[in-house]
Parts: C-alpha cells; structure tokens; sequence
C-alpha cells in the first residue's frame, strides 16, 4: 500500500489547532445550562455499553454533516437552535474532525477535548439506556 498523504493523526492534531476544545471538568460545569447541547456521535453500540452522558442528543457521526445542513432532507431541528453546540465521542479524534468538518460548514461548535474516555473518572453523570424488554 503506498504512503497516505496525511495520517489519520495528523488530520486529528490539524483540526484541533482551529477548533475550540473543552476540558472535561468544564463540560461538566455546562451540563445545567439549557443554552448547551452536548452532542454525541458515538456508534449506538458504544452509548450501550459504557453509558452516555444525561441529556445528550445522540447523532451518529455519520449522518452529522446533514443533519446540521438546513437544506438537507435529512436536517434535524435541534441543529436550528440558537445554543451552544459541543460535540464528543469516546476519545476526542472523531469529535475533532467532525467539528472542524462542521466549522469549515460554518456551523458553529465545540468538541470535550479527552472524549468519554475520562469522563466519569472526573466525576461526570454517565446514564444507561433502557433495557430492551
């Protein structure tokens, strides 16, 4: 296989030189405020087995770019919005490129720097879905 042009890596580190990223404790403190809408674009099989934080709006990383895009069939109106938007998934590269994908749309957004990965080690709420029946 030849060499990539640009390493998964170095796509995540070039993303979060120009993207706000948000230290854990501090989306912490945000979780009351209504103005804040904490994104997660984990697969739902990850929200399954480790939990997902309350109140966050699940939005599979695949669909993102046209579920913000107002002229998409497939727009959601939480997007609309006027709030604060941060997004997260397990470890802080996927939530990176998907903001910046997002900023470069000129959508406005943030992403928790270090990912779910520490996020009940620092004290954050962690909720489980319902059990099937």
């Amino acid at each position: 296989m030849p060499a990539l042009k640009t390493s998964s890596a170095q796509m995540v580190a070039d993303a979060r030189a120009r993207i706000e990223e948000i230290e854990t404790k501090n989306l912490i403190a945000m979780l009351e405020d209504p103005d804040v809408v904490v994104v997660d674009i984990r697969d739902v099989r990850e929200r399954q087995r480790s939990g997902f934080i309350p109140g966050s709006f699940h939005a599979p990383r695949g669909m993102i770019e046209f579920w913000v895009d107002p002229d998409s069939p497939y727009f959601k109106e939480v997007f609309a919005e006027d709030k604060r938007f941060v997004f997260h998934c397990a470890s802080g590269w996927r939530s990176a490129l998907t903001t910046a994908t997002l900023q470069d749309m000129g959508f406005d957004a943030a992403h928790l720097k270090e990912g779910f990965s520490t996020w009940e080690k620092q004290g954050g709420p962690v909720a489980f879905p319902d059990p099937k029946d």
